[in-house]
């Protein structure tokens, strides 16, 4: 058979079974969709297509022959690329020497110019624009998924594994994903499509097969199926995937943010005279493309970045340029993006994360000593409350998947009812059951009194949750859109391209 063919791969961890006995094949010019939730086994069945884990039993054919992949680099020379939820990135270096790292038979001068003038016409060809010299590190995770891409790309592999490709992207940037990925298709490449969102399942892909606990439940054609029956697979039982919103009772004005100036990590302003108010019981919902200051405004906002000028209030108590510890004594709780590199702590336990915000506090600690007993408890509440599959408190936080991450980390923000919450993309990589229990913790605050801003790129996820609609480009708000389940895709297409809302309103009027 061309194209890919695993058979019978095992893979266990210790006591935990990662993948028991899957079979699995990919043919050249398909894009077949793998399913599953947060911890099924779809990224370690993946990862051992890619060479970064061995698998315990079982094989891989590559058009018919066998392979023994012991690294990366023998799936690169066998025509395997990889994008990972996870990105494997430097940090400490430019997007175009990403490019290039574990490529064979790089001259001993490297061609600068000539591998930034292919990195820049693969991104304007593929709508996915970024800046060669750029550090990775200065990168939002928008930003550094684009490079991610490229970076396949740019190795010019034939079978591709796209782990969550749209999870950090625009609508927009992703019907041109979407569009790309099908023209590559068309041209015989073969494309394994990682995703949770079904809707971009059920549009994209030839076949899916469906992961449950390690195991494979089935393969069905994508034309054959419907998104209630894949979830139904996913899950082993029935999935109802609407949400309840109570109607909005806000109160008075809790969050105040007045003309705030910031700088982002390259000196430039990236935050431009942005005001925000957000009322008791109220959800602040805003939208944008990846880099548009979304990243530097919620460091500002959690005390995490200086600004330059403004103010920031809660409850008319000022906490500009105040340290991180003050905002929360003040009530603010911050969950970030980048839960394992900034969220958490990974190669620290599950007690010690849970208690990050909260570790100087009685009953956690009396003067400079920790009380051990009262860690355990508390990590074990949170474990009860918000379902994180963990054996134990002291399981280290390295190991958990992304739906356990997040859930430790949102139990870890929402356990003592805060009065502001600031959410960027909280459901990110997310199952649709995780996404739904995420979604259901904002919404319960909202309605307990808190008051939310919720920075997204998922469309539907800003229209369901947000009670207003605050689109940001370049640092600045376009515009806020009072009643946000009424805008349509052109006008929020317009504003997350730079058209300020009461220009396209002269123009409709």
């Amino acid at each position: 058979m061309s194209g890919v063919e695993m058979k019978g791969i095992t893979k266990t961890f210790g006591s935990v079974i990662a993948n028991q006995k899957v079979d699995f094949d990919l043919k050249y010019g398909e894009i077949h969709a793998l399913l599953g939730e947060n911890g099924a086994g779809k990224s370690t069945l993946m990862n051992i297509l890619y060479g970064l884990y061995l698998p315990d039993s079982g094989n891989i054919f590559i058009n018919g022959q066998k392979c023994d992949f012991r690294s990366p680099f023998d799936a690169i020379r066998a025509g395997i690329g990889m994008v990972h939820q996870h990105f494997m990135l430097i940090p400490g270096q430019t997007v175009w020497e990403n490019m290039i790292l574990g490529l064979n038979n790089l001259p001993q001068i490297l061609p600068k110019q000539e591998i930034k003038r292919q990195i820049m016409e693969l991104s304007e060809k593929y709508c996915l624009q970024i800046d060669p010299m750029s550090f990775v590190w200065q990168l939002s995770i928008g930003e550094q998924q684009r490079v991610a891409i490229l970076q396949m790309l740019y190795r010019k592999a034939k079978l591709l594994i796209l782990d969550e490709p749209t999870a950090v992207l625009t609508p927009q940037e992703s019907q041109n994903l979407f569009k790309m990925l099908a023209f590559m298709a068309s041209e015989g490449y073969g494309i394994i499509f990682i995703s949770h969102k079904l809707d971009e399942v059920m549009r994209l892909s030839h076949r899916v097969t469906i992961l449950r606990k390690g195991e494979k439940v089935g393969s069905v054609l994508t034309c054959e199926t419907t998104k209630e029956k894949l979830a139904e697979m996913m899950m082993g039982q029935k999935f109802v995937f609407s949400i309840q919103k109570q109607p909005k009772l806000s109160g008075p004005l809790v969050f105040d943010v007045e003309n705030i100036q910031v700088r982002g990590d390259r000196g430039f302003q990236v935050i431009r005279d942005l005001s925000l108010q957000i009322h008791q019981g109220e959800v602040l919902g805003m939208a944008g493309v990846a880099g548009n200051g979304q990243q530097e405004l919620c460091e500002a906002l959690s005390g995490l970045r200086r600004i330059e000028s403004g103010k920031i209030k809660i409850n008319q108590h000022e906490l500009t340029n105040r340290p991180p510890r003050y905002f929360i004594n003040k009530g603010l709780r911050y969950i970030p993006a980048d839960r394992r590199g900034v969220g958490l702590i990974p190669n620290m336990m599950v007690d010690e994360n849970a208690i990050l915000k909260k570790y100087w506090k009685n009953p956690i600690s009396k003067g400079s000593l920790i009380n051990w007993y009262e860690v355990d408890q508390y990590a074990r509440y949170l474990i009860r409350k918000f379902y994180i599959a963990v054996p134990h408190s002291r399981y280290p936080v390295k190991n958990l998947s992304g739906g356990n991450l997040q859930k430790l980390m949102l139990g870890r923000e929402l356990s003592d009812s805060p009065q502001v919450i600031i959410a960027m993309h909280p459901t990110w990589g997310l199952d649709v059951a995780a996404t739904k229990f995420v979604r259901e913790q904002i919404l319960k605050e909202r309605d307990r009194g808190a008051s939310v801003l919720l920075i997204s790129e998922d469309i539907e996820e800003l229209v369901a949750l947000s009670d207003r609609l605050a689109v940001i480009c370049k640092g600045e708000i376009m515009g806020i859109v009072d009643q946000p389940q009424e805008i349509t895709p052109e006008v929020l297409g317009l504003m997350m391209a730079g058209t300020p809302l009461k220009n396209i309103q002269k123009v409709s009027a």
